[in-house]
C-alpha cells in the first residue's frame, strides 16, 4: 500500500501504526520528549525490531542512544494514516451500536466527522442522537452528496447491509466500515473493514480455554482440544 509520500508499506505495518499513535499521544502532556524503541514496543504489545522496521517505511526520525522526537513521530504517523485531514462519516443504522458509535467523541478527535445518521425504521427518522437527526435510509444517495461522506460505517442488521453497501458505493463512497455480521461484496477501488464483535469475542473463548480458566470440567483439560 503507498503512503502519504509515494511510499510502498506493508499492510500489517499500517494496522500497527494506530497502536503506536495512541501510545505516543498517551505520553504527551508527561514531560517525555523522547521515546525509545524499546518502550514504544513495550507500551504498543509488539517487539523493538518491529517498531523500528515499521517506523522505517515513514522515514529516518530516530537518534541512536536517544529514541524518536514524540511530537514529530505524531505528526509523521498522523499524517500518512490521514488524520490530518478531515474525513467527514455518514453511519447507516441507528440501533444500540450504532447510537453508542454516534455519541463516541473519539471519532472527532481523530479527523473522523460524523456528519449523518440513517436508518430504516421510520419511527427513530427524525429524533435526534448526538445533536444529528436521523434521516431515512432511502436518502443514502442525497445525503452523501449533500455532506460529501467519504467514510461511511455499517451498523445494520446482516440483512440490509448488503443493499447499504450497494447505495453508498452508487453514491461514491470508497471507504467502508462494516460492523454487520457477513461479508459484504463490493468493487475493485472500494476498502472494506470489517468489525465482528462475535469473532473477536470467540478468540478470546479460545484463549480462555488455553489459559484453564473455561468452565464445565475444561480446566481440568476435559474441555475442547
Amino acid at each position: 500500500m503507498p503512503t502519504e509520500s509515494g511510499r510502498r508499506i506493508p499492510e500489517a505495518t499500517v494496522s500497527r501504526l494506530p497502536q503506536y499513535y495512541r501510545v505516543l499521544l498517551e505520553n504527551t502532556g508527561t514531560g517525555l520528549v523522547t521515546i525509545s524503541s524499546d518502550r514504544l514496543a513495550e507500551l504498543a504489545g509488539v517487539n523493538a525490531a518491529k517498531v523500528r522496521k515499521d517506523l522505517s517505511y515513514l522515514g529516518s526520525f530516530g537518534t541512536r542512544g536517544v529514541g524518536y522526537d514524540i511530537e514529530y513521530l505524531l505528526h509523521e504517523i498522523a499524517r500518512e494514516l490521514g488524520l490530518t485531514q478531515d474525513w467527514p462519516c455518514v453511519i447507516v443504522g441507528i440501533g444500540n451500536l450504532g447510537a453508542a458509535l454516534a455519541n463516541y467523541r473519539g471519532f472527532g478527535a481523530r479527523g473522523f466527522r460524523v456528519v449523518a445518521l440513517a436508518d430504516a425504521d421510520s419511527s427513530k427518522v427524525g429524533q435526534k442522537v448526538a445533536d444529528l437527526e436521523i434521516e431515512p435510509v432511502t436518502e443514502l444517495t442525497t445525503i452523501c452528496e449533500r455532506e460529501k461522506v467519504t467514510i461511511a460505517i455499517i451498523a445494520t442488521p446482516q440483512s440490509e447491509s448488503q443493499n447499504v453497501a450497494d447505495t453508498l458505493v452508487e453514491a461514491g463512497v470508497k471507504s467502508i466500515l462494516n460492523f454487520a455480521s457477513g461479508m459484504l461484496s463490493v468493487p475493485d477501488g472500494v476498502a472494506v473493514r470489517k468489525v465482528d464483535l462475535a469473532t473477536e469475542l470467540q478468540i478470546l473463548s479460545f484463549y480462555q480455554l488455553r489459559n484453564g480458566n473455561g468452565n464445565n470440567g475444561s480446566a481440568n483439560g476435559t474441555g475442547p482440544s
